[in-house]
């Protein structure tokens, strides 16, 4: 690009001083050429910047533990996670949403505990209800079997929120909270 600048402007200067820049077709035709050329280099550095953006964004979204936000850490273990990164609340009406306005009735701090919950079934489906994989583990908290969460409701195979419920009342009897769950995800790859 920098070189159609150059060659832009170098016709110009030699249009301009060919006749004194009195040939207003020639002239016509440098502004031309350095106008396109001027377009294209604005255009280039847009897209240069959007893929500069682009990859910063691929790169934090590709390591969900790590996500480089106010507080620091990668995710911990423990009560209130203080080295917790923050993950701001969710949009309305999301299967995040869901889980966001529930961490209260469980005893979770939504400030404390979300992004550890965000990031643990962010990892394990995508906070998909229908997710499943080959074990037999299926929907949002990937229950193994799917089927545990019954207990919470008979509409556990569709209902995120039946399925957020019964993730939650796992990981407080078994890890005691999201950022405990978060923690043993993080070192052993399941929880």
């Amino acid at each position: 690009m920098l070189a159609i600048a150059a060659i832009s402007a170098g016709a110009i200067a030699a249009l301009t001083m060919e006749g004194g820049g009195s040939d207003p077709a020639g002239l016509a035709v440098g502004l031309s050429i350095s106008s396109q050329s001027g377009h294209l280099l604005v255009q280039e550095q847009q897209r240069s910047a959007l893929l500069t953006s682009a990859a910063q964004a691929l790169n934090v979204a590709s390591k969900p533990g790590l996500v480089a936000q106010p507080g620091g850490g990668n995710g911990g273990t423990g009560g209130s996670n203080p080295g917790a990164p923050s993950q701001p609340p969710p949009s309305p009406h999301t299967n995040e949403s869901i889980g966001y306005d529930l961490l209260p009735s469980y005893g979770f701090s939504q400030k404390t505990q979300w992004s550890c919950l965000y990031n643990l079934w962010m990892h394990e489906s995508g906070w998909n209800q229908y997710a499943a994989n080959a074990s037999g583990a299926y929907g949002i908290p990937q229950a193994l079997p799917g089927s545990k969460m019954a207990s919470a409701g008979p509409d556990w195979q569709t209902n995120p929120t039946t399925q957020i419920k019964w993730g939650l009342g796992y990981i407080k009897s078994e890890y005691g909270t999201p950022c405990g769950a978060w923690a043993h995800e993080e070192e052993y790859g399941w929880y």
